[in-house]
This record gives structure tokens, C-alpha cells and sequence, in this order.
């Protein structure tokens, strides 16, 4: 399977599920108000994102239920796309998250549970979501909720920090069945430490591995449903600023740009 994302193209974008393009253009218009969000980073995992809480047991008139399952962003850094996408579910109102960043405003720059309905970790310190991760999936096994699971998604950049690999060695010793890792393949990595095979290193960890493009909502869906007896991890292979020409060229540019006018009008003429 060829899992190349091309470059952007007017055909390509209008396959583009609806809702992922207008939480693309809630993160651009939040970026531009509030002078915050590493838009690229949030623009990889849009779709990711949008099928896990399309797949997992949750409440978002009740965030507490006692049987949901549990998602953990390990990369905080993309908090304005959960945010978005939380408030595009029925977690809140979406005009809370224009305080984005702001003095005393809950929607920090990166998540904090005591803060946001639906947030279950406060995340942000590089490779340290993972390792929470790893501790809800054994608490629910030592609970018995074995109908329960635990999601993760992790930054290919943050996965140069030792404690990634560290996390998933102790999950897939304790056989976490209930665990699912999606590794973000942005590319971030690239001036790093490379990690060019992250499936390999996955599987010989005693992970089952799956691939898939990180931008075709049904795939994803697909494959988080997916169950093994193993620790499961999905390689999702995205693009930086997926959606928008601009930043896919140069997508170290904008790592903490917020748009222009201009730039706002455009990118969302791009978007549809």
C-alpha cells in the first residue's frame, strides 16, 4: 500500500471529510485571534483525532461516565486541534476556545484535565502521555473493565525521548490488550533523531503494527476498532499542515506563526 501524502490539489481536498475541513478553519481563526497554536502539528492529527471519538465509548454531556474510554494527546503541543474537536462533539461551545492562551483562560497551550471537560491527562512535557497511557490501561485491567480502552496518540518527534519506548516496553510486558498507540508520522523527527522504520521498532517491541494514511478518515476508523491480543499501534503517515499549500512547503515556518488576514483568507479559500 502506497502510504506517500501527496501534495495538496483542489480534487484531493474535496474528498476531505466536512468536518475535519471545519475544524481546520476553527483552529486557523483561533490561531489568527489569539496570536497561539502550532497549526501544523494540529492539522496532522485533525482526522485522527475526529476517528477516534468517532469510535470510542464516550459522553460528552457526561465526561465522567464511568464507562468511557480514555484518549490521551502525549503530543499537548496540538491541544488547539483537540480542543476543536472536543467542542465540535459537544464537549463545550466552541466560542470558549477564542480565550485560547489567553491570561486565566482554561484553554491553555497545552490540555489540563482539572480544567476542560474531556481532557483526561495534562499533557505537554514531551514522551510523558504515553507513560499515562500505559498506567489507565492497567488500572482498567486490574479493575476488571476489560470492556474499556485506552487511546494515545504520540508525536514521531516526541518518540525521540527514551520514556516512549520505555512506556511501551512496560505495556507490552504487562500484555495491555486494551491499549492502542497512534504514532503521528509527520515528520517531525526529521531534525532529530531519525526514525525512519517506526514500524519495525514498534513490532519488535511485541507490538501489532498496522500503517495507514493518516488523513483517510474510514481507514482510521477502521483500524481503531481493531482489536488484537497484543498492544496495538496504528503508524498514521500525515503531512504537517495538511490542507494548506503554504505550510506543507515550510512547515518549520509556521511553528508558532499564527496567520495574517491575508494569510487567514487564503488558507481558508484553500480549505473550501
Amino acid at each position: 500500500m502506497d502510504f506517500v501524502i501527496r501534495h495538496w490539489s483542489s480534487s484531493r481536498m474535496k474528498m476531505m471529510n466536512s468536518e475535519c475541513l471545519k475544524i481546520r478553519k476553527d483552529i486557523l481563526k483561533i490561531s489568527k485571534a489569539t496570536g497561539h497554536g502550532h497549526i501544523p502539528s494540529c492539522f496532522s492529527v485533525v482526522e485522527v483525532l475526529c476517528a477516534l471519538y468517532e469510535t470510542m465509548r464516550h459522553d460528552p454531556k457526561n465526561p465522567a461516565w464511568d464507562k468511557r474510554d480514555i484518549f490521551v494527546l502525549s503530543k499537548g503541543h496540538a491541544s488547539l486541534a483537540l480542543y476543536c474537536v472536543l467542542a465540535r462533539f459537544g464537549y463545550f461551545d466552541i466560542s470558549k476556545v477564542y480565550s485560547f492562551g489567553q491570561f486565566e483562560s482554561s484553554f491553555g497551550c497545552h490540555p489540563d484535565r482539572f480544567k476542560i471537560p474531556g481532557i483526561e491527562a495534562s499533557t505537554g512535557s514531551l514522551g510523558h502521555g504515553i507513560g499515562i497511557a500505559v498506567g489507565a490501561a492497567l488500572a482498567l485491567k486490574i479493575k476488571g473493565e476489560n470492556e474499556r480502552r485506552v487511546y494515545t496518540v504520540v508525536g514521531d518527534g516526541e518518540s525521540n525521548e527514551g520514556s516512549v519506548w520505555e512506556a511501551v516496553m512496560v505495556a507490552t510486558n504487562l500484555k495491555l490488550d486494551n491499549l492502542t498507540v497512534i504514532y503521528d508520522n509527520n515528520m517531525s523527527h526529521a531534525r532529530g533523531l531519525q526514525i525512519p522504520n517506526p514500524k519495525e521498532r514498534f513490532k519488535a517491541f511485541g507490538c501489532c503494527v498496522s500503517e495507514v494514511n493518516g488523513h483517510d478518515l474510514a481507514a482510521l476508523k477502521k483500524e481503531a476498532r481493531k482489536k488484537d491480543r497484543r498492544v496495538r499501534v496504528i503508524i498514521a503517515h500525515t503531512k504537517k499542515g495538511y490542507g494548506c499549500a503554504a505550510m506543507m512547503k515550510d512547515h518549520y515556518a509556521w511553528h508558532r506563526r499564527a496567520p495574517s488576514d491575508q494569510e487567514l483568507e487564503e488558507f481558508c479559500r484553500e480549505l473550501g
